[in-house]
């Protein structure tokens, strides 16, 4: 077989591997048995988060030797590296949930430096767990080297007396048992049967929400973001993705190519079809910014607004990622959606071809219930709206799948922190018609922007999920279920009307309207403001202290530098 010789005069590599000057760069190669024919090849980078932190990142290093030799056949030479993940099963409820939303960004400077550092020419990124997905892709929009998303893929469900589970349900659980309504021994029997495989959280979480978004949003290629994370399959679609990058490499595809402003809106259709998650609100802001295209959560609670919710999955839903891989995976639902016109169908996409010509022979399956027709919709409106009002100028965010009342009204029972509304959950100190207000929770108040999924799954296992409703400006797991309001913003470190909440405010929620108010005068907020000091935070150095600096607000991505848009050169063209 005859070897392509690469032009690499263009290549960011030429500045590690080719010429007389760079006769020590490539004695480390030899040093590591790559010949002088893989040396002058392309150097790829295979980017994974695996780690023994959690079921989500287990099975990446294999999957990664997989891209290896998909690459290898293309013509390049593979150089595999791991950047971090924090796992937000491990990570939540407690202290170490500031780290989550911190590691997304930390995760796209680690790739972007390791890419930087050693002049990699193109890049295949894997990722399991919900921070490590967008930032992943955050990374290949900021170099601009031809790359390849590839998600880990999902955990299969548990079982638990006859039906499916997942970790939510033993979050859940939790609180079933501080209510006295489930005994010790099948608390632990749950938590033993919940997740019984490699893979990530397996309902429409932020990990397959975002997963779904890689192949909406053209980084993926079609259905390899679908079967779940042990079955052999990933393999084959990691074969493809090296291949892929490899004829990307040839044809010049670049991710801002693909990662258009209409591609951005399929991204947001999808996640509104599938009732996915509230995070998707702060991930596609932030991976537009680093693309320099300004799309803000207003944009994307707009497109979600007018889209239907095709996908009968969990959490408002009854089913779970193998189920939709057990209909055709995700090209059935872009497929509903494109012959419903809702996606923009000329986007061109990692695969070479548009969406449109990747689902021209996918056949949307009859005689199942997972995915519906467009025509069928489950509700006429997306699992996930956006609202505004006084008590949240810059605007909220809040996923309705699954509920059935979509106006609530009652009074504001105030936290600082989620620790203390978690004890007062715990103790039953709260009753029905409460909106459970947590601030100070915010991407700089936390610092961290943390999830309340202990909290949100406590109330739900106590049985008032859906007759109190829980308002922050931080944020929520895409586990989250029941009249939860995230993303306040402004958020109440810097002043806004959500730290000036009192016990005993009436607030109204309606997600139809769209409107998120408190029963407060300007007058009454003027007065309330003037007496308001600034709160401290126990992190005054370290990471999280440097993203507090930084960050911008929730409804522009908290994103912590200045984007696409700022830049004077792209990575890819030194």
């Amino acid at each position: 077989m005859m070897t392509k010789v690469w032009d690499k005069s263009r290549l960011p590599s030429r500045h590690v591997t080719e010429g007389a000057d760079r006769a020590p760069h490539r004695s480390y190669y030899y040093a590591m048995g790559l010949t002088e024919a893989e040396i002058h090849q392309p150097l790829v980078g295979v980017a994974t988060c695996w780690n023994e932190a959690a079921p989500c990142n287990i099975s990446l290093s294999r999957q990664a030797q997989s891209v290896k030799i998909g690459v290898k056949a293309g013509g390049g030479t593979p150089r595999e590296f791991t950047t971090i993940t924090v796992t937000d099963g491990i990570a939540m409820g407690h202290q170490g949930m500031k780290s989550s939303l911190v590691s997304r960004d930390a995760i796209a400077d680690t790739v972007e430096l390791t890419m930087r550092g050693h002049s990699y020419d193109a890049l295949v990124g894997l990722a399991g767990c919900d921070k490590s997905l967008p930032g992943m892709m955050m990374a290949m929009l900021r170099l601009n080297v031809p790359s390849v998303f590839m998600y880990g893929g999902s955990i299969l469900p548990g079982k638990f007396k006859g039906r499916d589970v997942t970790v939510v349900d033993v979050f859940e659980a939790v609180g079933q048992h501080a209510a006295g309504n489930m005994s010790d021994e099948d608390l632990f029997e749950l938590e033993c049967a919940a997740c019984p495989s490699a893979g990530a959280c397996g309902g429409q979480f932020t990990a397959n929400t975002m997963a779904t978004v890689s192949e909406a949003i053209g980084l993926a290629l079609p259905g390899s973001a679908g079967s779940p994370a042990p079955y052999e399959e990933r393999d084959r679609f990691a074969v493809e993705s090296g291949r892929a990058v490899m004829a990307l490499l040839e044809s010049g595809l670049r991710p801002r190519d693909i990662v258009t402003l209409k591609a951005l809106e399929n991204a947001a259709v999808v996640v509104a079809a599938t009732g996915g998650s509230t995070n998707a609100g702060l991930h596609l802001p932030a991976m537009a910014h680093e693309a320099g295209i300004r799309f803000t959560m207003d944009d994307v609670v707009q497109i979600m607004r007018r889209t239907p919710y095709i996908a009968d999955l969990k959490p408002g839903g009854k089913y779970v990622a193998l189920d939709v891989h057990r209909v055709g995976g995700i090209p059935v639902i872009l497929k509903s959606l494109l012959d419903g016109g809702l996606l923009h169908g000329d986007c061109i996409t990692v695969s070479g071809k548009t969406i449109a010509e990747n689902l021209k022979d996918v056949v949307f399956p009859k005689d199942q219930d997972v995915v519906y027709p467009v025509a069928q919709a489950i509700s006429t409106t997306g699992g996930v709206v956006g609202l505004k009002g006084n008590l949240a100028p810059d605007g909220a965010i809040v996923k309705i799948a699954g509920l059935k009342e979509h106006r609530f009204v009652g009074s504001a029972l105030c936290f600082d922190c989620e620790e203390d509304a978690f004890a007062a959950v715990q103790a039953r100190a709260y009753k029905e018609g409460d909106v459970i207000v947590i601030r100070y929770e915010g991407p700089k108040g936390g610092p961290g922007m943390r999830e309340m999924l202990s909290t949100t799954g406590a109330i739900y296992g106590q049985g008032l999920g859906e007759k109190v409703a829980l308002i922050t400006d931080g944020r929520f797991s895409g586990g989250t279920r029941g009249f939860c309001v995230g993303h306040v913003g402004p958020e109440a470190a810097e002043g806004g009307p959500i730290a000036l909440l009192r016990n005993g405010d009436r607030i109204t929620l309606d997600a139809d309207a769209g409107t998120i108010e408190v029963a407060l005068s300007d007058a009454e907020f003027a007065e309330r403001r003037a007496a308001w000091t600034p709160r401290k935070t126990d992190y005054n150095s370290g990471a999280i202290w440097k993203f507090a600096q930084l960050v911008g607000p929730a409804h522009l991505g908290a994103v912590t530098h200045p984007g696409g848009a700022a830049e004077t050169h792209v990575y890819a063209d030194i």
